[in-house]
């Protein structure tokens, strides 16, 4: 009899347990500047669905990602790791085997798991990765129209635009999951907006005629570089440059570029609108937690940059939300620092699920309830040379509330550093007149020597990021 109420006891455990936990709708957008939505008044781009969700949550609009490059930063999602760390520094690496990520871990917990998108870590490998229960997936970035899908080890061909087939892969999803005991989690991985620019048939022309306003740190002239690196001055021309041969690669020129660019978005849009609605079909959109993110932010001209990979702030902020009404019943917005790695402990923490060890993200689920927390106020950027795009050299680097420091390993040139509390649009490198490696010695050392004040400045930056280094094993 005893052992009987004690299997009763320990099954209604284990019910509570399935019943707080949420369903959770995690959405992953590819290469979306930080300031890419209408909410946040953009002069052009349209984004009614998603701005619903954001102008109804929480906003954070302080989030960044530790390495502003596709493969390396969705495999610190994952992992909850740097770069340095899980050792995808570029867009080619697998994931190694048996490398902790969050979803595995949820499984642990009860959850049904389903990646559907984008995975591009591990080059031409689409098939199902652990951790998933349901997967839906394609080769490297996939095709835009008519892609070939691998749905849990068996490829189809499909037809249409690939943002709207998986917006139906993950409805669907939702759907069949929603009465089931156990609770669900959703990773939706677009593709869009990622080069090859491509919108869908229904949204070509909808941006026709925009000319793209240049930024003030476009630096067409001699003076706009000025204590700047050399490798940035040279990158101007090339693949990643604003300046780069747009006819050659089929665009035309940079304003048809961005207008590209942005009717892709156009389809992202309607598919959160699309996952929105089944959620309010079904009464289930007030309770199912959703959270918004994208891989690495955009350059569109600034510094004379287009694409990421480098430490300057259009590339490494990124748009990020919560929405999740049944515990966030007002929107907000949070000034907080809030990386990618920390996706993964949040979303375990919330989950019911404990966080391992190996994660060096924050959970922060704190922030989202509401209760009061102590939060990081700097973090370190990292960026390892890429063999395919030898333009941006290798960078380590400390993001802090009031600066942006960039050191560059392994290369002689100008270090940087901005006070973006005085110069937001980072036009002032206050490094830039260190004259470095004509005589022996660290960048430390000839800073002391030739500016003692800022040197003060730098070395404790400098101090900042070794300890923040030390502390993740980096």
């Amino acid at each position: 009899m005893k052992k009987v109420f004690l299997c009763w006891c320990l099954l209604l455990i284990g019910c509570s347990s399935f019943a707080q936990q949420p369903n959770i709708v995690f959405i992953l957008i590819d290469d979306q500047r930080y300031d890419f939505l209408s909410f946040l008044n953009h002069p052009w781009i349209k984004t009614p669905h998603i701005d619903r969700l954001a102008a109804h949550g929480m906003y954070f609009e302080n989030a960044f990602v530790t390495t502003s490059l596709c493969s390396p930063s969705r495999a610190s999602i994952l992992t909850g790791q740097y770069a340095s760390t899980h050792q995808i520094m570029d867009n080619d690496t697998p994931l190694p085997t048996g490398t902790p990520t969050f979803p595995s871990e949820l499984q642990k917990v009860g959850y049904r798991t389903a990646f559907i998108g984008k995975w591009h870590m591990g080059g031409d490998n689409d098939m199902p990765r652990p951790g998933f229960d349901h997967w839906v997936s394609f080769k490297g970035q996939g095709a835009y129209n008519n892609p070939e899908m691998n749905v849990d080890g068996t490829r189809i061909k499909e037809k249409g635009y690939t943002t709207d087939i998986l917006t139906d892969y993950a409805v669907a999803f939702i759907k069949e999951n929603h009465h089931q005991e156990a609770p669900y989690f959703l990773y939706l991985s677009h593709k869009a907006i990622h080069e090859n620019f491509t919108p869908a048939q229904r949204h070509q022309g909808e941006y026709h005629g925009l000319i793209v306003p240049r930024p003030e740190t476009f630096g067409q002239l001699e003076k706009d570089y000025r204590g700047k690196p050399d490798w940035l001055k040279k990158q101007r021309n090339s693949w990643h440059g604003a300046e780069r041969d747009f006819q050659a690669t089929g665009y035309g020129d940079f304003d048809n570029f961005f207008r590209l660019y942005s009717e892709a978005m156009l389809s992202v849009d309607e598919s959160i609108g699309k996952v929105t609605q089944a959620l309010e079909e079904l009464d289930a959109l007030d309770n199912t937690l959703i959270i918004y993110y994208s891989d690495n932010g955009y350059m569109m001209g600034e510094q004379g940059l287009i694409d990421k990979r480098v430490m300057y702030e259009p590339s490494i902020r990124v748009p990020a939300f919560v929405h999740w009404p049944a515990v966030i019943p007002q929107p907000i917005t949070k000034k907080e620092m809030i990386l990618n790695i920390d996706l993964g402990p949040t979303i375990l923490e919330l989950a019911g699920s404990a966080i391992p060890a190996s994660m060096h993200g924050q959970s922060f689920a704190s922030l989202i309830r509401g209760e009061a927390t102590s939060w990081r106020d700097a973090f370190v950027y990292e960026y390892f040379v890429d063999p395919n795009a030898v333009q941006t050299p290798t960078i380590i680097g400390l993001r802090t509330e009031q600066y942006s420091y960039m050191t560059y390993p392994g290369v002689w040139d100008n270090y940087e550093l901005y006070d973006l509390k005085k110069d937001p649009l980072q036009k002032d490198n206050l490094l830039g007149h260190i004259i470095y490696g004509q005589q022996y010695g660290t960048f430390l050392k000839q800073l002391q020597r030739q500016d003692s004040s800022m040197y003060v400045v730098v070395k404790e930056l400098d101090s900042q990021m070794k300890n923040i280094s030390m502390t993740n094993n980096l």
